[in-house]
């Protein structure tokens, strides 16, 4: 029998034959003696180590450790080697046809790198990648095993969970071979993590250490709950403080590459911000708790739905909402198609507003070019700033602006130290307002650029003489 499945026996025999179980206390000792052993037997064998080999170069020299001769010549004095670098993670099969999912962290950068994935009972499998999230920190995988029946675990719905439920970590810890630790669910709705996007954690007190990461977080019917991501940690071991990617959003991910497809996520179309004591006393709020409205994009979903400035989200479709994460994760797992209704506050009283579950628009066109030549931000990737662009980069919409796609290495662009969802925003004394204005500005200053760009909702300016 399962950890207090004697106890929950009980509480099930008068119910009705469609009622929802009952959680109940242990009522005596032999209903706490109870194993684990049916719900591992059962989930294990769909949890597997993911493997990445991949070649990295690394400078040779006999003087590494000498200060002098790297002051004088610098990191690159030496012979180039290959070597191969290997970095292992756990997987998750949620499809018996060898689909499997992981965290992005554990196979970042293996561009050219080899996924090997092993089973519990020793078959090993080359894999490739079928979508990569970095949003969420997720990653879709599919062996290459043709014909072969994989065992799987089927996805819970993450949204019925409480705090105080049983929970099991399944993983490989440090390498060591696969090993379940069990705990309970400590708390939801994390928000204050920085980990990925999407920051909506299930805490848990199962033990979870280096190489859990991506490994399976299932409930007592051996159903998928969450994906292990991260642990608050001072010594890089377990203290008890483990998070977990709530299943909901797993799903979400691996529906999409199952079409074939790349993640597509409601746009909201309004900008958000926490409401804190002040702002809800001033806001004659209760409490604090929701998400304030600061401004609303006049052709987004929510313009449209009637929201405006100060409104308060409090709720979507009768979920609560603690503030601007936790909205952005209910409605980004609300998919595209249909519409979402949201609670609000406004001026004191409660209200009730539909908004529409669409894609962001491309407005303006993204234009996207590669600036090269003679300038600081020669390597660069920049796109005219949209909606839809802001969407992908996972950074707040803007009016306009020139945003950077993508910095290649070892370029002008990587060593000023530019970033994937930087803003352009002003050139010398010229205002930036599209990816147009931006390489003409770029074009107008050989002698020197100060250039004014937005990282994190804050902007900063760089002087670099020609």
């Amino acid at each position: 029998m399962l950890l207090g499945a004697a106890a929950l026996a009980i509480g099930l025999l008068d119910l009705p034959a469609n009622a929802e179980p009952q959680r109940v206390v242990p009522e005596s000792q032999g209903a706490i003696k109870q194993s684990y052993a049916p719900v591992v037997k059962r989930v294990a064998p769909a949890v597997v180590n993911v493997y990445v080999s991949r070649k990295v170069k690394q400078i040779v020299s006999p003087f590494s450790d000498d200060p002098f001769f790297s002051r004088l010549f610098g990191d690159n004095f030496g012979i180039p080697r290959e070597r191969i670098q290997n970095s292992l993670g756990s997987g998750v099969l949620v499809s018996p046809d060898g689909v499997a999912v992981t965290n992005n962290h554990v196979i970042q950068g293996s561009g050219e790198a080899e996924i090997t994935v092993a089973l519990s009972d020793g078959r090993e499998f080359p894999a490739k990648v079928v979508l990569k999230d970095e949003r969420s920190d997720l990653v879709v995988l599919r062996l290459n095993a043709k014909g072969v029946k994989f065992p799987s675990i089927e996805f819970s719905d993450s949204d019925s969970l409480e705090v105080g439920d049983l929970v099991l970590a399944i993983g490989d810890p440090f390498g060591v071979g696969q090993t379940v630790t069990s705990g309970i669910v400590s708390a939801l709705a994390r928000t204050q993590v920085g980990i990925s996007d999407y920051q909506f954690f299930i805490q848990t007190d199962a033990a979870i250490n280096p190489g859990n990461s991506g490994g399976a977080l299932v409930d007592m019917e051996g159903r998928l709950v969450g994906i292990n991501t991260a642990i608050f940690s001072r010594s890089g071991g377990s203290l008890g403080i483990g998070f977990a990617i709530p299943s909901n959003m797993v799903r979400l991910v691996v529906q999409a590459a199952l079409k074939g497809g790349t993640v597509q996520r409601p746009w909201f179309g309004a900008s958000l911000q926490p409401v804190t004591s002040d702002l809800a006393e001033s806001l004659g709020l209760e409490r604090p708790g929701g998400a304030l409205v600061k401004g609303v994009h006049a052709k987004g979903p929510a313009a449209q739905a009637g929201l405006r400035a100060g409104d308060v989200v409090v709720s979507i479709d009768g979920k609560e909402v603690q503030d601007p994460r936790a909205l952005q994760y209910r409605f980004a797992i609300k998919g595209l198609s249909g519409s979402a209704e949201l609670g609000l506050i406004r001026q004191g009283k409660p209200l009730k507003a539909s908004v529409a579950l669409v894609a962001a628009i491309e407005d303006p066109p993204r234009d996207t070019r590669d600036l090269q030549g003679r300038q600081p931000l020669s390597g660069a990737k920049v796109a005219n700033l949209s909606p839809a662009v802001a969407e992908e980069l996972g950074i707040e919409e803007d009016d306009s602006g020139a945003v950077v796609l993508d910095v290649a290495q070892d370029t002008p662009a990587a060593k000023f130290g530019f970033r994937r969802g930087d803003i352009l925003v002003g050139v010398n004394d010229d205002k930036v307002s599209s990816v147009k204005d931006l390489a003409a500005a770029l074009a107008r200053s050989p002698s020197g650029w100060r250039l004014s760009f937005q990282r994190e909702g804050k902007v900063f300016n760089l002087a670099i003489q020609g």
